[in-house]
């Protein structure tokens, strides 16, 4: 863990600097004992049980969160500045996901992402559906539990879970071509969360 930690001090670091806050070296350590103290709880021990989940990565983000809140940030400020942080790991899967929009059959490949994902997600529990449906042209299901905004629950800091629940939205904005998501609602702030994927002709 300690490896892990090394390397999300470097990324809450460079989320500091882009914020402009002061006295980095003092919040990056404070960050590091939080979140140390965080991988070794029962709390820790209970949510690392799923495999398609990486629950220190979540944990990380929650610990940011935790920290960036006693700052005074609001629930968007918070999110915004640990998004910040995160922003060159997400360049690679960008491209990918640029290249994967020129494709015609751009729909079909994330059929098959949806269909793989409720399948390992089914498997070990971490996340329950109220129903999931798949036709040729779209894929539609609602999720009634998610162990991603469990762990955010744990900690009282539900609502900024959407800094996950959006990795959706972010990727398909760069599938516009043959794809059409429609986020209805999800868990950090909904009753369920409901998607539809929808061919484009």
């Amino acid at each position: 863990m300690e490896k892990k930690i090394k390397s999300y001090k470097k990324i809450y670091r460079k989320a500091l600097e882009k914020a402009g806050l002061g006295d980095i070296d003092a919040k990056v350590e404070a960050f590091a004992a939080r979140l140390s103290e965080m991988y070794a709880s029962d709390n820790f021990k209970k949510h690392n049980v799923y495999p398609s989940t990486s629950t220190p990565h979540v944990y990380a983000v929650i610990a940011m969160c935790l920290e960036l809140k006693e700052f005074g940030f609001s629930g968007s400020e918070i999110m915004d500045i640990v998004n910040s942080g995160f922003e060159a790991g997400r360049a690679f899967f960008n491209v990918i996901i640029a290249i994967i929009n020129t494709l015609p059959n751009s729909f079909d490949i994330a059929r098959k992402w949806n269909i793989g994902d409720h399948e390992k997600r089914v498997t070990d529990g971490s996340i329950t559906y109220a129903y999931f449906n798949v036709t040729r042209d779209k894929v539609e299901y609602s999720i009634s539990k998610c162990m991603y905004v469990e762990m955010f629950e744990t900690y009282g800091i539900r609502p900024l879970c959407k800094i996950f629940c959006n990795t959706d939205t972010r990727a398909y904005s760069g599938l516009t071509r043959h794809v059409k998501f429609i986020r209805h609602s999800d868990l950090s702030d909904g009753p369920a969360c409901y998607d539809e994927v929808i061919r484009k002709c």
